[in-house]
């Protein structure tokens, strides 16, 4: 078993530490994992995406042409990479900031509004997190009570955030498992 998560968006999102929070929660279980950053020279508002690759065998590369799943927070990002992930691979869609769908019928395809979301639960900075928990809890991929320890892991020297970001993580699991969303470019109005 392999499969590649691909997160992007604009810098500032968190879409780095998304990935390596990922990574994390892999390694916990007791994967093969590889964790690749990329970003612009201009950090914040420029782009950044990751790739984490998650096997129970040796990876044999790290590079990646087509992932199995992605996490677009930005529209730029949808459009530059949609078109290239896997069959059934399942597709997050932070539709606070896109307002169109990845035009597939051959994926599972969440169209969340993460930033609202987190901007409910007390920070907007924490809209990465709410993705990274929608994600996890839809894909199914990893454990989802290890995910809650790595976060709060990732967050033990920075306490005054943890709170936000543990409720940012409930929020997006909520958001896919207790709230009814519409696959194929409707927006999930329970939330926004």
């Amino acid at each position: 078993m392999q499969t590649e998560i691909m997160f992007a968006g604009f810098g500032g999102q968190g879409i780095l530490m998304s990935g390596k929070i990922l990574a994390h929660v892999a390694m916990e279980q007791g994967y093969e994992v590889v964790w690749i950053p990329s970003y612009g020279p201009e950090m914040r508002g420029g782009t950044a995406y990751c790739m984490v690759v998650i096997s129970n065998k040796p990876i044999g590369s790290p590079i990646i042409k087509n992932p199995s799943h992605l996490v677009a927070m930005n529209q730029p990002s949808l459009e530059k990479f949609a078109p290239h992930v896997k069959s059934s691979g399942v597709v997050l869609i932070n539709s606070s900031l896109i307002s169109i769908g990845a035009n597939r019928k051959d994926i599972d395809e969440m169209m969340i509004p993460v930033t609202d979301i987190a901007v409910k639960t007390g920070n907007v900075r924490s809209a990465n997190i709410v993705a990274l928990g929608a994600f996890v809890a839809r894909s199914r991929l990893l454990d989802f009570n290890m995910l809650r320890r790595c976060v709060q892991e990732e967050f033990k020297n920075k306490r005054a955030f943890l709170p936000i970001n543990q409720a940012a993580l409930e929020a997006g699991k909520k958001a896919v498992t207790e709230i009814p969303y519409v696959l194929n470019k409707q927006k999930i109005s329970a939330l926004t």
